[in-house]
């Protein structure tokens, strides 16, 4: 744009002009640079059918989850020029019905001198009739790096930086606030007025979630802390998001090195959700609250919107940052996944698949009070990109296993013991090739009866809905494609209902 904009041929540029575009600059060559060593081209069937991927490259956090001009935009933390994390961009993609995406043009690059490290996680609002990005810009002054909150401006397809950002500096906050972790705004606009939250650290192992209001998007003033690590819960809270579910506020943030507590908590980077106070205008919310938000191994950094019709619909990255799962030669890494609807039930927030799915679920193969002995495999149940409920009516035995996505090499395992409440997933024989944990133990919430398990797989994927959403489990794979059986084993006799069926877009 800059070139476009400013002259035909760049050799025209004077010294001064290119000294006041430098980062600009620094960018455009950064590609040129990288664009021979990458292989942009990825056949579709290398990725997921329907959760959202990279072009290629490197993906993290979701950013910007919004509505404008009546579609859903998700942007995202990307790096094109390798599969590992790098100076970070917002990738952009765009949906109608949040299964199918369509890759739009980068939205950001850090080619400013506020921004030049990277332009790290944020989030979007409609304003004025345009769309509005709200991000935090990475910079680096006499050695030391500061993260302040700027502003990008655009039409649903190109954006420009504001020209008076950062709009949120550190300095507006008390004088013990860190300047170098002050990140991941989160924007919405409530009684005519625009808050945000942002994750900051208070002392060296003290998170916290702070509070900021303006009249225009543009001047910002700093509130109050609406959270407060005490330093028992990790440290800094990162990708706070503040929302309403059902007239309740809620606040989710991912706190990092965060202590395990039996069988919750147990990734080190977590992502929590506490019930506020639904009386007041801006809630504060109380620690002893907190809840996990998923109990399986790749779940980080969620972010919500809401629909039109009024549904809060979650969106998460599919990964852990300390497990690098997928294989290697992969031509991308990371993945979001699949959008949730959002109840609150009984003082949780109970998590479902988006019900645009159900359009997209294709054949379907039953069977009623199926009895399992053994270990058993049933005409009709397999695949990889698979809708699948598996409701045991009856288990004498110990332990129900499911194993998905096997074969004599690979296989991926859901054991239910009886006993104990639990669910183990274990992905050891998935494929994985590097030293990242394989194995996560959850104690079902509801005790009573056997649980409900619903599975959607994408290829690469499986998120678990554990008896209608009450708690839910992702996991990545990186078994390969041909791997597509699911087995059933129970240590005696089990009575099982199955319903599954295929998720395909023809």
């Amino acid at each position: 744009n800059f070139i476009q904009n400013k002259s035909e041929n760049i050799l025209t540029l004077t010294f001064e002009e290119l000294k006041e575009h430098f980062f600009e600059l620094k960018h455009i060559m950064l590609t040129i640079k990288n664009w021979s060593k990458t292989e942009y081209y990825i056949d579709e069937k290398e990725k997921p059918l329907f959760h959202v991927t990279p072009e290629t490259g490197w993906m993290n956090d979701p950013n910007g989850f919004s509505v404008y001009q009546g579609k859903v935009h998700l942007f995202y933390q990307f790096y094109p020029y390798k599969t590992e994390w790098g100076p970070m961009h917002w990738g952009h993609q765009v949906t109608e019905d949040l299964l199918k995406w369509e890759a739009y043009p980068v939205a950001m690059a850090p080619d400013q001198d506020y921004d030049h490290i990277g332009c790290f996680s944020g989030s979007a609002v409609e304003a004025d009739g345009k769309h509005v990005l709200l991000y935090t810009g990475v910079s680096q002054k006499d050695g030391k790096e500061i993260q302040n909150q700027c502003i990008a401006i655009g039409d649903g397809k190109t954006y420009e930086k504001w020209q008076d950002n950062p709009v949120i500096k550190g300095d507006i906050m008390p004088e013990k606030f860190d300047r170098k972790d002050f990140r991941d705004p989160k924007i919405w606009k409530k009684n005519g007025r625009y808050y945000c939250v942002v994750g900051n650290r208070y002392e060296e192992n003290c998170g916290q979630i702070v509070l900021f209001s303006s009249a225009d998007y543009k001047n910002w003033r700093y509130e109050k802390v609406l959270l407060r690590n005490d330093g028992k819960n990790g440290d800094m809270l990162e990708c706070p998001d503040y929302l309403e579910v059902d007239g309740y506020p809620v606040i989710i943030c991912s706190p990092q090195n965060m202590h395990a507590q039996k069988y919750e908590f147990h990734n080190g980077h977590n992502s929590i959700y506490i019930i506020g106070d639904a009386e007041k205008e801006i809630s504060d919310f109380a620690w002893e609250k907190k809840r996990n938000l998923d109990y399986g191994l790749d779940f980080y950094a969620p972010q919500t919107t809401e629909l039109p019709d009024g549904r809060r619909i979650m969106v998460a990255w599919m990964k852990s940052w300390d497990a690098r799962v997928m294989t290697k030669g992969q031509k991308w890494q990371g993945m979001m996944t699949l959008p949730r609807e959002l109840k609150i039930k009984d003082g949780k927030i109970w998590q479902s698949p988006v019900r645009e799915l159900e359009k997209y679920k294709k054949n379907p193969t039953i069977y009623t009070e199926q009895k399992i002995s053994g270990q058993m495999s049933l005409d009709g149940i397999n695949g990889r990109v698979i809708d699948m409920t598996v409701e045991p009516t009856n288990v004498e035995g110990r332990e129900f296993k499911v194993d998905v996505a096997h074969n004599e090499e690979y296989t991926t395992t859901f054991t239910y013991y009886p006993e104990k409440h639990q669910i183990e997933i274990d992905r050891t024989y998935s494929g994985v090739n590097a030293d990242v944990v394989c194995v996560r133990k959850i104690e079902i919430a509801e005790k009573h009866h056997a649980p409900k398990l619903h599975f959607i797989m994408d290829r690469y994927s499986v998120e678990l809905f554990i008896n209608d959403g009450e708690q839910t489990a992702s996991v990545v794979i990186p078994t390969p494609l041909e791997a597509n059986e699911i087995i059933f084993t129970s240590d005696e006799a089990a009575t099982v209902n199955i319903e599954k069926y295929e998720i395909t877009f023809n």
